[in-house]
């Protein structure tokens, strides 16, 4: 039988960068995922890697995962687009958050650029004029395509790194054994790592009830749209909002951000958790969103399955006031569903080499290859361009 360093059960962003790391580290990986190809939250979201709009470690990790995509873009196509985010403000009170992060960030030296409202227009002159205030742009920021990027990272660890990949394989037991953890699937086949990571969102209750029944974990569903192809705009970089300011964790560190207060065209707005950003995909089209309904991740089931035409219209309503492209007659909607956790991620180990990590929030596709790069490493004790030993 062979004998993985690691193996891998989900294959999401969280759970391809853990497999990306450990065979940067020159590990034998397995990586499964048990539906034809990854189909949750890594390929339902906007595609925006934005480490502006987060805080603290998850900056850091943001930061570092920016680096390792663009230097993956470089030798392998995995859809990365250097083109930045700026953040629009709307008011007095946004724009007063704009400067301050802009005092932030520079501390922070993470590059920023404070445009007032003559130069916002001027760069985005798309966007509705009686919206603007001013904004803050993020150059460092970059775009990648969620339907893709995924798929693209995945073909990139087989062919670099020689990562097994096992698609339409569901894992029925983890069983702990003698220096390490035996992994049985539905087909019955059997695999044994010296370490096994579960990174499967927001649904382990069917290897670990008991863990997941008290893990805390709180399920997300997003509404987002999508336009048909709009050849007659390009939108310079990722477009986000007064709302996106008022929301992020990055402008909470702001002096003003506890002094905010709620305009009543916001009120609606805020009950069904609703900020407006806008990202153009390469084929042109426009996708928009997006909303937040929660549940406890044993509850899931109380979000529904449908697309609630309300909150798109609320959506929609709120883009016309920001945009001067047309969004009516959507090409799709849709809704995603992502893990979070209070304490910003899950982390456990029911059993020596056996990892439950899940519950990264709206921070995965930012963050995600940073964060598995520290954790890889605390696991193995190498850094990455080290090669580890690998066992048959």
């Amino acid at each position: 039988m062979i004998k993985y360093d690691l193996i891998v059960v989900g294959a999401g962003i969280l759970g391809t960068s853990h497999a990306l790391q450990a065979a940067r580290l020159g590990k034998k990986v397995l990586l499964l995922e048990k539906d034809n190809y990854p189909t949750g939250a890594t390929v339902r979201n906007f595609g925006q890697v934005v480490p502006s709009g987060l805080s603290g470690r998850w900056q850091r990790y943001g930061q570092r995962s920016v680096e390792l995509y663009k230097e993956i873009q470089a030798e392998f196509d995995i859809t990365v687009r250097a083109n930045g985010s700026v953040y629009v403000a709307s008011d007095e009170e946004e724009w007063q958050l704009a400067q301050e992060a802009e005092v932030l960030f520079r501390q922070k030296d993470y590059p920023i650029q404070l445009l007032n409202q003559e130069d916002t227009l001027l760069q985005h002159p798309y966007l509705q004029p009686s919206y603007v205030k001013g904004s803050v742009y993020f150059p460092e920021d970059v775009s990648v395509e969620p339907d893709r990027l995924v798929h693209r990272l995945i073909q990139y660890l087989q062919q670099k790194y020689e990562v097994i990949y096992l698609p339409n394989t569901a894992v029925l037991d983890c069983v702990p054994a003698a220096a390490g953890v035996e992994v049985v699937t539905a087909r019955r086949e059997k695999y044994f790592g010296s370490r096994l990571l579960v990174c499967s969102g927001g649904e382990f209750r069917l290897l670990f009830p008991e863990i997941f029944a008290s893990s805390g974990l709180v399920v997300s569903k997003l509404q987002m749209l999508q336009t048909s192809a709009l050849p007659q705009i390009k939108l310079a970089c990722n477009i986000l909002t007064g709302l996106t300011l008022r929301r992020y964790e990055s402008f909470e560190e702001c002096p003003s951000f506890a002094r905010l207060t709620t305009p009543s065209h916001y009120q609606e707005l805020k009950k069904w958790g609703i900020h407006l950003l806008f990202k153009q995909a390469t084929d042109g089209s426009v996708i928009i969103g997006d909303s937040h309904e929660y549940a406890p991740a044993d509850r899931v089931d109380e979000l529904g399955f449908d697309v609630k035409e309300y909150i798109n219209e609320l959506i929609l309503r709120e883009a016309e006031r920001i945009v001067t492209f047309p969004v009516r007659g959507m090409a799709r909607s849709w809704a995603g569903y992502y893990a979070q956790h209070p304490d910003d991620i899950l982390e456990l180990e029911p059993a020596p080499g056996l990892h439950i990590i899940t519950g990264i929030g709206g921070k995965g596709m930012t963050s995600s290859l940073g964060y598995a790069e520290e954790r890889v490493q605390e696991w193995f004790g190498t850094s990455a361009g080290t090669p580890g030993t690998t066992s048959t």
